[in-house]
């Protein structure tokens, strides 16, 4: 099987956004090679652009607190395990505290440095990392591997709480929804929302099935078009019927 999330708000879109940057980051970042260690540092600056949003700590604070309370009202439910709510409100409680520790704006540490902001703006052309056109970087690259990942994990450690923010809300987002198994007739699937609010669909597809879903959304109803990749300049619905897994999300 092979998930696909689509998100239908902008804020849950930035969040997805944000996991996918942060874990190639922390791969890259584990890598030695230079290529692997210019491609952390390329994630990084793609960090700083999407988290540059004024807002969006305090987005994710709030998010947190209500969260959590609604987490503590669930206290002395006989159908909840106290164990498990009690380590989620550990860890709301422990991302909050690390979220509200971050000192001034996201990546603001990045800012400040001239060298990197050097490089940012050269990785922005393309081919502009060149080792003639910053060879200072060149000579960074080929210095010790241990000493770039050591660079690398402390220009991106302020901005891991911003992570573990929003891995908490995704987490919850993820697990708030209901699977249910569906077909798409020919292709194409419709279910009417019937006042129901989602914020990201999620959607389990064979992988066998070939195929590659299309999801469009209003507050009235949800449209599924699943096409596939032949040889064809544009991709094309698929004439067979589909079976898929389907999962609203919204927290």
């Amino acid at each position: 099987m092979i998930t696909y999330e689509f998100p239908l708000v902008e804020r849950i879109r930035t969040l997805l956004r944000l996991e996918d940057l942060y874990d190639r980051a922390g791969f890259f970042v584990e890598r030695s090679e230079p290529a692997e260690h210019h491609a952390a540092l390329v994630t990084m600056f793609e960090i700083l652009d999407v988290a540059g949003r004024a807002d969006l700590k305090s987005d994710l604070l709030q998010e947190l607190e209500r969260q959590k309370q609604i987490m503590l009202s669930f206290r002395g439910n006989p159908d909840i395990n106290a164990e498990v709510l009690a380590d989620v409100l550990a860890e709301i409680e422990s991302a909050s505290v690390a979220l509200f520790g971050m000192a001034g704006k996201v990546g603001q540490h990045l800012r400040d440095n001239e060298w990197l902001m050097g490089i940012k703006q050269r990785t922005g052309i393309p081919g502009g990392a060149c080792e003639f056109d910053l060879p200072s970087y060149h000579y960074w690259l080929h210095r010790d591997p241990a000493d770039r990942q050591a660079d690398l994990r402390g220009w991106l450690g302020p901005m891991l709480p911003l992570r573990g923010g929003a891995a908490i809300v995704l987490k919850l987002l993820r697990e708030s929804g209901k699977p249910q198994r569906a077909v798409a007739r020919s292709g194409s699937f419709q279910q009417m929302l019937g006042g129901r609010v989602a914020q990201m669909v999620r959607l389990r597809v064979p992988l066998a099935a070939e195929c590659i879903p299309e999801v469009s959304a209003n507050k009235y109803a949800l449209n599924v078009r699943f096409t596939t990749m032949g040889g064809d300049p544009r991709p094309r619905t698929v004439e067979s019927d589909v079976e898929f897994e389907l999962t609203l999300c919204n927290l």
